[in-house]
């Protein structure tokens, strides 16, 4: 699938259409801003551009977690905010809001934690909104996690939603290497071993270099997306010290992808798939052992919804940890 970064009725669209490629538009793509109010501030959704998008092969919608982690620290858009859009246009599919897990954004193995939980409401938010607004059948179960087995929980914990949708999709997966225990590989094939057979996964941002890899398990991918290309027109407008127009990208995006079309029809490689990282033991302080307690109880509420799942908690947890140890030391 090709990523755009936009829907202006121009080279770029044209381009697409011609490639007769299965397109993916982010949401940020589709985003309002305004600074009415002095500082930057999301100011809804414009959905004008969706009406250029007639003649591609099909549209899909990702939830742009990345991006707005990076750029935002959090989602500027509610769920409700978000089905609306996905409401807006017949897509091919649509990803759920989810909590990316990159380095960038989730420093240590608590925060991944506590992001797969939110990941996980943020998962059944969607679902509950797509079902009333009667698009719950074009809706994607997204997946989240630094280790494999990070990946299994998520679609543990989401098993039947996963399995009414028959596609799910894998994040974190853009920057992540293809060798190793926690690699791109790794991911893939704990998810084959663990997922019902009928379950089909699409990969976000998978690296062209991964493809030869990714053919052994041509059963279980439906699909993958890159936006690579742009970066490689980025570089060469600035070698050239010409500007980075939308004729030079679509260029850049062809050429792209007629290599990720032969990569596709290079034999199919196999790596050795690594032993996973076993989990850190139990802290031996025991203020640290209720910390990781009082952490996991808020992560149990965030999946149940009794905390909403782009609550902030970091404050919290040490309040919560000596309510827990209070009542320890009085039992």
């Amino acid at each position: 699938m090709v990523g755009l970064p936009h829907l202006a009725d121009g080279v770029l669209l044209r381009r697409a259409r011609q490639l007769q490629q299965p397109v993916l538009i982010s949401a940020n793509a589709l985003s309002r801003w305004s600074t009415k109010r002095g500082w930057r501030e999301w100011a809804g959704w414009t959905t004008r551009p969706l009406m250029n998008a007639h003649g591609l092969r099909s549209l899909s919608l990702d939830s742009a977690g990345f991006s707005a982690m990076v750029t935002y620290g959090r989602y500027p858009w509610t769920v409700d905010d978000y089905v609306g859009l996905a409401a807006a246009y017949p897509f091919r599919w649509w990803a759920s809001l989810d909590y990316c897990v990159e380095q960038e954004v989730a420093s240590d193995r608590n925060e991944v934690l506590d992001r797969m939980s939110r990941t996980i409401r943020a998962n059944i938010e969607c679902r509950l909104r797509a079902e009333n607004a009667g698009i719950d059948a074009t809706f994607m179960p997204v997946i989240q996690g630094r280790h494999p087995g990070d990946y299994e929980r998520c679609a543990v914990a989401l098993a039947h939603m996963i399995e009414r949708a028959g596609l799910v999709g894998v994040g974190s997966m853009c920057r992540r290497p293809v060798h190793g225990a926690d690699g791109l590989i790794a991911v893939v094939d704990r998810l084959d071993q663990v997922l019902p057979r009928q379950t089909r996964l699409h990969l976000f941002g998978v690296k062209g270099a991964a493809i030869p890899y990714l053919t052994a398990f041509a059963h279980r991918i439906a699909s993958i997306d890159s936006q690579a290309y742009g970066v490689s027109a980025r570089i060469a407008a600035r070698r050239c010290g010409q500007a980075k127009t939308d004729r030079l990208v679509a260029d850049h995006m062809t050429q792209w992808l007629l290599r990720q079309h032969a990569r596709l029809d290079r034999p199919s490689r196999q790596l050795p798939v690594q032993p996973e990282v076993p989990p850190p033991p139990e802290p031996a302080d025991p203020w640290e052992r209720v910390i990781a307690q009082a952490r996991r109880e808020i992560r149990d509420l965030i999946e149940t919804g009794d905390l909403d799942h782009d609550e902030m908690t970091a404050l919290w947890t040490e309040q919560w940890a000596a309510d827990i140890y209070g009542a320890a030391s009085a039992d």
